[in-house]
């Protein structure tokens, strides 16, 4: 099969496929093609549906390749679909972002993290589909130990755990009040930071 006929049938293999396809599966399936002449076929296809005239694009999420609509025509998908927004709490986006930067990790950790009791907010996080359990600990009681799932990396776009922004880069700014008079006198002689250099996570109410 030569790279001609690839690239349709990557095409339509991706279109039907509600969830990513992994090279994996895309080498099971093409038997009688290397794994080269797939992903060149694939970067054709991402380079096609790069311009601003298609609606859609074709990204690497949750280990796999998938079609997905450009977030500028979010409004427009809305409308015919009536999508419910996945909303989460405050309370939830915290503990979400500690069982993702921590994890594997058991309760009792998370709640030392967050100072509160987080067994209600779990439960609603394993509801979602967001995180699961990955086994038990070796202490005694054998707590649970959570983690993410596929579906919170296709929620928030990402491709693997490692592209997970750092937290450096979601820590927002000091407040005024937090720089200390030393550090005031060195900002009013160097240029203050851009705030595109961060980037914060908005709550959803």
């Amino acid at each position: 099969m030569d790279a001609y006929e690839i690239k349709p049938i990557l095409e339509s293999l991706l279109f039907v496929s509600d969830s990513p396809l992994r090279l994996e599966t895309l080498l099971e399936i093409f038997s009688g093609s290397n794994k080269e002449a797939i992903l060149e076929g694939i970067e054709k296809i991402k380079r096609e549906y790069e311009d601003d005239s298609k609606g859609f694009e074709l990204v690497e999420v949750a280990g796999g390749y998938q079609f997905r609509t450009k977030p500028k025509w979010s409004e427009w998908i809305h409308r015919l679909k009536k999508i419910k927004v996945v909303k989460l709490s405050r309370s939830a986006m915290e503990t979400l972002a500690i069982v993702a930067y921590r994890q594997p990790i058991i309760r009792p950790e998370i709640e030392r993290i967050r100072g509160v009791d987080s067994g209600w907010v779990l439960r609603a996080l394993m509801e979602k589909g967001l995180i699961k359990i990955v086994g038990r600990k070796d202490l005694p009681g054998r707590p649970i130990i959570y983690g993410t799932t596929k579906a919170f990396l296709e929620l928030f776009g990402l491709n693997s755990l490692a592209d997970l922004p750092t937290l450096k880069e979601i820590s927002p700014p000091p407040m005024p009040e937090e720089v200390s008079g030393e550090e005031k006198g060195l900002e009013e002689s160097q240029p203050s930071p851009s705030m595109e250099d961060s980037s914060t996570v908005e709550e959803e109410e």
